[in-house]
This record gives structure tokens, C-alpha cells and sequence, in this order.
């Protein structure tokens, strides 16, 4: 770490179990103080544990919300201590302060894993589900077999990467380095079904929307040709372009506004499917049914304009003559 922290374009580093967004976790047992004792080994409370170093919070800009952040004297030599994050202590000390509380990895006759500090949120597994409960431990207690090292450079994290892995084998000739990633390739990465899916149901939507606009342009194409003789009697008697043309946009509206009914109301209900798909925003999302109830509109009037202009342009007595 210290070497690492020497190269040009390193702002901070810290060693992590449990980066953001990998999904690699600890599954441990363990007994929190203020829950009941549990009467048998499979009754203890399991959650998934992350082992860092001093320093990794502040440098993943994740906040301590109360108490502090490991130290280097965390080291096994006093009292072991643990740092939980906010939906832990929501769920477990709802209404008093975690600071100080002990957590028991074996028995509670043991002095327990002391807690120092609360963090924010972290999603390790996937942005789409809820926050779980998780513990810190520090990694110069927890030391696990595999880790990160985690850097935050001032430019492109790409450009220090070969000094990196120099400066590690450097250190080590026989160390495994694998999985050079940026957070943001990681982020991707954890989104690419998702994107795969996204990128599936955008296509099927526009093909969709494409037979629509066709449907609406027959529908009304179809009902102009069968009504040449209607619309030639109604401009003989005096009807202007502009009331022919609002008589087929009527016509027009009707099949925009029940299919947008339709198709709202079955979208409501089928997106209840889709829950997996989406994050930050709800499956029922009022300014996404909007936006889109609007599009298809737009769309829709499209396709009414060029049968609309050919009833207006009916020629009178072509069309009586026809009938």
C-alpha cells in the first residue's frame, strides 16, 4: 500500500473483501446484543461480512454516520471491533445507539466484536434490491485469502494501471493479479443482462409501435375509401376542409385514446414482471406512463395525417360519379 501510494496519479488505496457491486461476500453467524440468545446454532442471525482497511470508506466516499473509521491499531492486539452499516443499525437498534454495542461470532461468553462506527449504505450484490444489514471488520483482524486493492487515481484510472501491477510484482514475483477493473466497467458489468433485456424490449417496443402506426394508417385509409360518397355529400352541402378533417382526426382519436387505455392498463399490470429490470425508478412510474402514453400519441397522429389530407382533397363530383 505505502508503495502503491508513492506512484504519480494515486490520490488514495486501501485494501477490501467485499467491493461494491461484486457480489463477494462473508455468510457468517452471529449474535447481536439486545436480540434474544438464540436456543439452537441454526436460530443465529446470519448476515454477510466485508473486511477492509483504514481509510476505504472515505476514499468510496461513503460517509461514517456516527463513531469512527478503523485504525491501523485495529490490528487483533486489543479488543476486536466491527463497523456496521445504516441498515444494520436501523433494524437491530432502532432507537438507541450501536456505538458500543458487541456482536458474538462464537459463544457470548467471549468478549465479543465490539461496534465503533456506522456507515452509509453500500450496495455489494446488485442496485436493484434493497439494502441488507452488513458488518465491517477490519483487515488487519479479518484478514481474508483473496482481496482488492482498491485505488482512486486523479485522471484515467487506466494510465496507472501497468504501475501498478510493476510495483506489485515488484513486491512479489508470484503474486496472481486478475480482474484489473475500474468501478465503473463493474457497474456495467453488473448491468449487462439487464442492458441485454433493456436493449430487447426497446426493440420489440419500436416494432411494435411500427405495426400501430401501420394498423392506425389502414383503419382509417380503409374507412375514408368506404366513405367517399359520405364525405363528397357533406362538402356539397357545405362542409369547409377543416371539418372534414376534424371528423377523421375524431375517428383518429378514438382508436389513440382506447388503445393508450388499453395498453396503460395491461402495462400496469405486466410490469409488476419487470420489478428485476428496473432501478430508481417504481414498475408503476406515473412520468414514464405519460411520457410514453404521449410518444404514442404523437406517433399515432402521424399515421392519421396523410388519410386525413386524402379526405380533404376528395374531388366532389369524382365521387359521386364513383357511386
Amino acid at each position: 500500500m505505502e508503495r502503491v501510494s508513492a506512484l504519480p496519479g494515486v490520490q488514495s488505496r486501501a485494501f477490501a473483501w467485499g467491493v461494491p457491486l461484486t457480489g463477494n461476500n462473508w455468510p457468517v453467524q452471529i449474535d447481536v446484543e439486545g436480540q434474544p440468545a438464540p436456543a439452537k446454532q441454526s436460530d443465529r442471525l446470519s448476515f454477510p461480512i466485508r473486511s477492509v482497511t483504514p481509510g476505504y470508506f472515505a476514499m468510496m466516499r461513503l460517509p461514517i454516520l456516527d463513531g469512527r473509521d478503523f485504525r491501523s491499531t485495529d490490528n487483533g492486539k486489543a479488543i476486536d471491533v466491527a463497523i456496521i452499516n445504516e441498515a444494520f443499525a436501523h433494524r437491530y437498534f432502532p432507537r438507541q445507539s450501536a456505538i458500543g454495542k458487541r456482536l458474538w461470532f462464537d459463544s457470548r461468553i467471549h468478549p465479543g466484536t465490539r461496534i465503533v462506527g456506522i456507515v452509509s449504505n453500500a450496495r455489494t450484490d446488485d442496485l436493484t434490491q434493497a439494502t441488507q444489514p452488513e458488518i465491517y471488520l477490519s483487515f488487519w483482524e479479518a484478514t481474508p485469502f483473496s482481496k482488492h486493492l482498491v485505488i482512486r487515481t486523479a485522471s484515467d484510472p487506466h494510465s496507472v494501471m501497468a504501475a501498478v501491477r510493476r510495483e506489485l510484482r515488484q513486491i512479489d514475483s508470484t503474486v496472481a493479479i486478475e480482474n484489473v477493473r475500474t468501478l465503473d466497467e463493474i457497474r456495467s458489468d453488473s448491468f449487462a443482462s439487464r442492458i441485454f433485456a433493456m436493449q430487447l424490449l426497446i426493440g420489440f417496443s419500436a416494432v411494435g409501435t411500427a405495426l400501430t402506426s401501420v394498423g392506425i394508417y389502414g383503419v382509417l385509409a380503409l374507412s375514408i375509401a368506404s366513405r367517399r360518397r359520405e364525405i363528397a355529400i357533406r362538402t356539397a352541402v357545405g362542409a369547409e376542409r377543416r371539418d372534414i378533417r376534424n371528423l377523421i382526426f375524431e375517428e383518429g382519436f378514438r382508436l389513440i385514446g382506447g388503445g393508450i387505455l388499453a395498453g396503460s392498463a395491461a402495462a400496469f399490470v405486466l410490469s409488476q414482471v419487470l420489478k428485476s429490470f428496473l432501478f430508481g425508478v417504481a414498475p408503476a412510474d406515473p412520468a414514464t406512463f405519460i411520457s410514453v402514453g404521449g410518444l404514442f400519441a404523437a406517433v399515432a397522429l402521424i399515421a392519421c395525417w396523410i388519410p386525413t389530407r386524402r379526405a380533404t382533397r376528395v374531388n366532389l363530383v369524382e365521387a359521386l360519379r364513383y357511386e
